[in-house]
């Protein structure tokens, strides 16, 4: 049996049955919302698996799905060797969003991570301190600003509204997914010219270590086949 998890609420799970009808897989939820059981058709030997889309890199990862949806930046951001253990095999066209780097709009002689870079060193001259960016995706924020060369700053974790740390005073900047943007302005933020950490949206990926038993592989292929057309 090949499993496929999927996200299992919300507007990314109707987008994600959408996107598997129109390549003639059927996914439906079974029993009540509170209930992570569901059911394909249209295709035989394939299961539903119903995750948050935070588990299912995690699941991926440990071979415990075949298949699953979810973010480019859940992937990045959840396993440090993932092209050794997932691959993608279709970007699925919803989902978008930017992960990026942001400040205060009124900091007007901050635009660019060059600026960014002369801010830190002179706040930490100033203050003593580094300065803060808060966000949830620690690993790509600190090899994105590893690689562009800005050094002199503190990563803090945001579990909540990482927009509003700024304001509160928890951070002097942020790096957060953003799909408009019209958050980060309602919060006086602008986003870096060059800010651009991650562009990500929902991807079908394959996992690279998830055991096939005996007559697998041939479900595996039909499947391929469906969803690439």
């Amino acid at each position: 049996m090949i499993k496929l998890g999927v996200p299992s609420k919300g507007r990314l799970m109707e987008k994600t049955f959408e996107w598997f009808a129109e390549h003639g897989i059927v996914l439906s939820r079974t029993g009540s919302d509170r209930e992570y059981a569901g059911a394909v058709d249209g295709i035989e030997g394939v299961s539903l698996v119903l995750l948050s889309a935070g588990e299912i890199p995690r699941e991926l990862a440990a071979g415990r799905i075949h298949f699953g949806v979810t973010g480019t930046d859940l992937v990045q951001e959840k396993l440090s060797l993932w092209e050794q253990q997932v691959a993608p095999i279709r970007e699925m066209g919803f989902g978008h969003a930017d992960l990026i780097i942001a400040v205060p709009q009124c900091w007007s002689d901050v635009d660019t991570l060059d600026d960014l870079d002369a801010a830190a060193a002179a706040f930490r001259r100033v203050h003593g301190m580094r300065l803060r960016i808060a966000t949830k995706y620690h690993r790509l924020v600190r090899e994105f600003l590893r690689g562009v060369g800005v050094a002199d700053y503190a990563l803090v974790d945001s579990q909540g509204a990482t927009e509003g740390t700024v304001a509160n005073e928890a951070a002097e900047a942020i790096a957060d997914i953003t799909s408009s943007g019209e958050t980060l302005r309602a919060n006086h933020l602008k986003i870096l010219s060059d800010g651009l950490v991650l562009a990500s949206q929902a991807t079908l990926w394959k996992s690279r270590v998830a055991d096939l038993e005996s007559g697998d592989q041939a479900i595996l292929q039909t499947f391929l086949e469906r969803v690439e057309r």
